[in-house]
């Protein structure tokens, strides 16, 4: 690994940030992200250097985290796996949860969705896993095909149905979180399933080796998935990276106009 050509290439360190021994901000502030990247993708000017606030997201696949460094090295934000279908909790679901919180990291919560079990019953199991706390982010609808479930991987619905039991989902998590939901999906997911008519919602976009604009034409996010192969100071390996859409001021408004009251 040539970490001098990474830390190049990314170019996130670009503003100043907290050292290692500096005190961890409050949710909210935003700190200076210092990444890097073992896998790093030229996004021809466009990329998410352009962006100040990042953060990360966070699964089992993530069995070590120092969220206090991580934090003062820019983690800002971090969206955290709950759950999967209708019975599977992350098992590192709590301890991401806490330690994201002790350490001033905004956090959020997501479901990851199946297609064989009914929206109801995945929006009560997200429900009774993922408590109500005050800071919050919104909670976050993964939709992606699932090519591993023994039991799910086969089943496609057609879009109309993929949109129905999407607004059923998130209409249930909606009224009991008082936080209208976030959507998360794939240039795939998004296009073979016309997501783009679901209005009223924001998206968390992935693309990591196109930019937003190229891979969702004309569909506004406001989190952007831009690498799998990220390294954070504090975090165990490779770790998912994320951007913000706007800038740090923008950031703060959002933060405390979307945070759970």
């Amino acid at each position: 690994m040539r970490l001098a050509p990474i830390l190049a290439a990314l170019s996130i360190a670009l503003l100043t940030a907290c050292g290692s021994g500096g005190p961890v901000a409050p949710v909210g502030e935003p700190i200076a992200p210092r990444f890097a990247d073992t896998n790093p993708v030229d996004f021809d000017g466009r990329g998410p250097e352009r962006y100040p606030v990042h953060g990360i997201d966070a699964a089992r696949f993530q069995t070590s985290i120092d969220w206090a460094e991580a934090r003062r090295k820019g983690t800002n934000f971090a969206f955290i796996k709950a759950t999967e279908g209708g019975d599977l909790l992350d098992p590192m679901f709590a301890d991401h949860w806490s330690g994201a919180g002790r350490a001033g990291v905004a956090r959020g919560a997501y479901h990851f969705y199946y297609f064989c079990t009914s929206p109801e019953v995945q929006a009560r199991w997200f429900i009774r896993n993922v408590p109500r706390v005050k800071g919050a982010l919104p909670p976050v609808l993964d939709m992606e095909w699932n090519p591993f479930s023994p039991t799910c991987a086969k089943v496609r619905p057609p879009a109309a149905e993929v949109q129905d039991q999407m607004r059923r989902w998130l209409r249930i998590v909606e009224a009991h979180y008082g936080q209208r939901p976030i959507i998360y999906t794939t240039p795939r997911f998004y296009s073979e399933n016309d997501l783009g008519r679901i209005s009223g919602y924001e998206f968390w976009l992935r693309s990591t080796a196109k930019t937003p604009a190229m891979a969702f034409p004309g569909q506004r996010w406001t989190f952007w998935q831009y690498s799998a192969t990220g390294l954070v100071p504090g975090v165990a390996g490779e770790v998912d990276l994320n951007a913000f859409s706007g800038g740090r001021a923008t950031w703060e408004s959002w933060y405390e106009t979307r945070k759970a009251k």
